[in-house]
């Protein structure tokens, strides 16, 4: 039931909704984290992770999937660079964690297309952050702990550090 799900919001994800006889606007607005709350909310992911044992490499991208924030720990492995980052990318382009993608894109799915995407990692450790209106403001990838469970329970630490000033 839930792979179902998650295959239904990410095929909603592509269809674009028409714009609204209302919307006559020429610009459009949106959020995104500030440098120092992408800072913060990399800091705790790390933490969390130092806490547990693991050194790892923390990335925040904007909503646009653009590097804003990396933070390696002293023994991360020089892959968690560019891990973290993809994983990072992946969650804000799909719109979902990729801990889930993974789960769904098996060799027989529909999605399993998507693993061909040239910066598409769907390896745990990745997490759209959302604003408390269900808005992408970022996103933030780990890489290095002992496991993609570990890394996302990391990730989600993050995210709850800044909770109280994301939510609207």
């Amino acid at each position: 039931m839930m792979r179902k799900l998650l295959f239904s919001a990410l095929a909603c994800s592509f269809i674009a909704s028409p714009a609204s006889a209302e919307d006559d606007e020429a610009m459009v607005t949106f959020k995104m984290l500030k440098p120092e709350i992408a800072l913060r909310m990399a800091q705790a992911a790390l933490e969390s992770c130092r806490d547990a044992g693991f050194q790892v490499g923390v990335s925040v991208v904007d909503r646009s999937g653009i590097p804003q924030i990396f933070l390696r720990d002293r023994f991360a492995g020089p892959h968690t660079i560019e891990t973290a980052e993809r994983k990072a990318w992946t969650a804000v382009s799909f719109r979902a964690s990729t801990l889930e993608l993974g789960r769904i894109m098996t060799p027989d799915s529909d999605t399993y297309g998507i693993r061909f995407i040239g910066k598409a990692l769907p390896l745990g450790g990745g997490l759209p952050v959302l604003d408390g209106e269900g808005s992408i403001v970022a996103g933030i990838g780990i890489s290095g702990a002992p496991g993609p469970d570990a890394d996302e329970l990391c990730a989600q630490d993050g995210i709850d550090a800044i909770a109280d000033d994301i939510a609207f």
